[in-house]
């Protein structure tokens, strides 16, 4: 004998026992489960062997909001994730490590050099990117670099570097 449930449509049963109705006219798409738990290093990327890269997030400045060297602009927002470090820590450590003179870094002396590092990479480039601004280009080039390097006093240890 077979199955005597009595019960509202579609309770327990197929979507084509279903009948007619608005559920049942248009079928829907079959998505694959959602993982139960997912921390760091447990998603997609992690399990395919993908290693995470730092994409610097470049920094909008038009012509009105523009600033001068060593000043900030105005209202300029830099869009994206708000990620701590975009250095990746374990390149910084092993930057750190090639010193002779340094055998152990603890990873807030690491973090500290890579987000210090991230601050003056931002500054010389909003810096130098005036000079760029100037001869009316997007691009920073290596003379934009010179120029910010010669005329900012916080760059003078740099001067020569380039060369």
């Amino acid at each position: 004998m077979g199955s005597s449930k009595k019960g509202p449509a579609g309770a327990g049963g197929s979507r084509e026992a279903a009948g007619p109705g608005p559920s049942s006219a248009v079928p829907r798409p079959l998505r694959p489960p959602a993982p139960r738990r997912r921390g760091p290093g447990r998603g997609m990327a992690a399990a395919a062997g993908a290693v995470p890269v730092a994409v610097p997030v470049p920094v909008a400045v038009s012509g009105a909001d523009a600033a001068g060297p060593g000043e900030e602009a105005a209202g300029s927002v830099c869009p994206g994730p708000a990620r701590v470090a975009r250095l990746p820590l374990a390149r910084v450590k092993a930057l750190v490590k090639a010193d002779p003179d340094v055998s152990l870094a603890s990873h807030e002396a690491v973090f500290v050099l890579a987000r210090a590092t991230e601050l003056f990479v931002e500054t010389i480039a909003k810096d130098a990117y005036v000079y760029a601004q100037q001869g009316k280009r997007k691009t920073l080039q290596r003379k934009d670099l010179d120029n910010a390097i010669e005329a900012i006093d916080e760059f003078a240890f740099l001067e020569g570097t380039l060369d």
